[in-house]
């Protein structure tokens, strides 16, 4: 039977999504784990009364697509999914050391240091660098990710000392949010339709819009995940009698 004529065609879909920026010569890239990915249309109705006879009703109406919106939930809370999810600009940080570097005590506090996840960690007061020594008392501080909690009970350290601290740290990504504009992005979803024996249905959104998600979790007791939608855009690269603009959807 030809593909065109079935009727029995159930859907429940799983499946990869990729990107790429809009216009880029790159391929697309997987995204990740994306728990829901759906299209939703908006519709501009316009109707004409009918007056010629009791009882109403419409003589004529035009219906017109107002806008096309694309919704996703990322699982994966990579680099760049972060980063386009709030705007953010990211930049990788090489692994180093850090000689001396300067804070001022405060019993029970956080010296939060210039660099994430420190190793090899000395702490020393004095007035300089030079003339420091080490704060070896056991008990006096913790090694924390963050950097180095002094304890509010910490031997021979009273709150203003001056501190200078010598660390170590590996590579990490820093991502700077709400320092960019929405990107633009191709999408291409692999999809494969469960309820039909895996039969593919794949998806061409040829450019979209993404939006900042509207909640960023950092403390919560289940998985976390990234909320975000944008509008499906006019691609004008797009040509043809019978070529859509906006996405194509391909099954088997």
């Amino acid at each position: 039977m030809s593909i065109i004529k079935q009727i029995y065609k159930p859907s429940m879909t799983v499946g990869q999504v990729y990107a790429k920026i809009y216009g880029s010569e790159g391929l697309p890239m997987p995204i990740g784990n994306v728990l829901e990915l759906g299209l939703e249309h908006d519709e501009d109705v316009k109707k004409q009364d009918d007056m010629t006879a009791l009882g109403g009703g419409t003589h004529a109406e035009v219906r017109r697509i107002k806008d096309a919106k694309i919704t996703m939930k990322l699982a994966d809370l990579n680099v760049v999914n972060l980063s386009r999810a709030i705007f953010g600009e990211a930049s990788e940080k090489a692994a180093g050391d850090v000689i001396d570097e300067e804070h001022a005590a405060t019993l029970g506090g956080l010296v939060r240091l210039a660099h994430i996840q420190p190793t090899a960690v000395t702490v020393q007061k004095g007035a300089t660098a030079g003339a420091a020594t080490v704060v070896t008392a056991p008990g006096n501080y913790e090694v924390r990710p963050e950097g180095i909690f002094i304890n509010a009970d910490a031997a021979g350290v009273t709150d203003a000392d001056k501190l200078w601290i010598s660390y170590t740290y590996g590579a990490y990504a820093v991502i700077e949010a709400m320092t960019t504009k929405s990107v633009e992005l191709a999408l291409t979803f692999g999809g494969l339709n469960e309820a039909d024996g895996g039969k593919p249905v794949v998806v061409d959104i040829y450019r979209a819009s993404q939006g900042i998600t509207k909640k960023l979790a950092l403390i919560n007791k289940d998985f976390g995940a990234l909320d975000v939608e944008g509008s499906v855009l006019l691609d004008s690269t797009k040509t043809g009698v019978g070529i859509s603009r906006y996405y194509r959807v391909s099954m088997a």
